[in-house]
């Protein structure tokens, strides 16, 4: 399912592919703690320990949107069906994934820095994070994925587009949600939807309303991530209308980051490193947002 060039670019990228469509990458903040060197905030959130995370998709090359800030290769992207004959078996995916990457993990090990008790538990994950390309609910056994690796107690965060409103509704009704749900939400509006995340889904704008609309009733903890842009999609004047979609969803947290300037997304034309927002600016924008979500 994943092409040859697309495979070269990700190996390139450090990636390793598993089975037919999955994948996994050891993240920075996995290297960082082994080193003692700092944590992810999901470790400073949530618990979760970074040196046991993988990073992983069961979807890799398949996903609906275009988005403008995304660091991914987007324009190899397949498109936005697998083939549900051709598809991995999700234990094959998580024995596959655990695999992969203690082979990615091997050459920490002759490193003097690394913690070595981190090292050993770093060979067993156990914090799934399926964000890592592509969109999930394009997975057609992500219920069943999820269902396993809660069986061996993982946790699992799932990042969704929420076009698939279907889908988690699905797993909310067979009691297959992630320990933990994300929600992109880059636009304020259906123009701005339009253009920023370029769809081939039709009627993305309104399924994306429905997935807002269906968030409260889902059993699980749930999180809005926000990726702002400079000049872009960090304008006040949105604050208001970022606002009222929050409202509907009604989640557990917010999330607002700044998009980062890396991989595939410095190659769009006005999306360079000045697009990135400092720290100072975040916590700005989220105190603007909290005072308007309290009206």
């Amino acid at each position: 399912m994943i092409s040859k060039k697309l495979k070269e670019s990700l190996l390139k990228q450090h990636y390793r592919i598993v089975g037919k469509h999955s994948s996994v990458k050891i993240c920075e903040w996995t290297k960082k703690s082994l080193i003692d060197k700092g944590v992810c905030f999901k470790e400073k959130f949530y618990g979760i320990k970074s040196h046991r995370c993988a990073q992983v998709s069961p979807a890799t090359v398949f996903c609906q949107n275009k988005c403008l800030h995304c660091w991914r290769a987007i324009e190899l992207t397949e498109g936005k069906k697998m083939n549900s004959k051709l598809i991995d078996n999700p234990k094959d995916i998580i024995k596959g994934c655990i695999e992969a990457q203690r082979k990615l993990l091997t050459g920490f090990n002759g490193n003097k820095k690394v913690n070595q008790k981190k090292f050993r538990e770093a060979q067993e994950p156990m914090q799934f994070a399926i964000s890592l390309t592509g969109e999930p609910t394009l997975y057609p056994k992500l219920g069943e994925l999820i269902s396993e690796l809660r069986k061996s107690k993982k946790t699992t965060f799932v990042v969704t587009n929420g076009l698939m409103p279907e889908v988690l509704i699905k797993l909310n009704q067979n009691s297959n949600l992630p320990t933990q749900l994300y929600l992109s939400l880059n636009s304020p509006n259906k123009e701005m939807y339009d253009k920023w995340h370029r769809s081939s889904e039709k009627n993305a704008w309104k399924k994306f309303n429905e997935t807002l609309v269906l968030f409260p009733r889902l059993k699980t903890r749930k999180v809005i991530r926000m990726t702002l842009v400079k000049d872009l999609n960090d304008k006040p004047k949105h604050i208001r209308e970022y606002a009222e979609l929050i409202k509907k969803a009604k989640p557990d947290f917010i999330e607002v980051k700044s998009y980062m300037a890396i991989g595939f997304s410095r190659e769009r034309k006005g999306m360079g490193y000045d697009k990135m927002l400092s720290h100072e600016e975040i916590k700005d924008y989220s105190k603007k947002l909290v005072k308007e979500l309290k009206k």
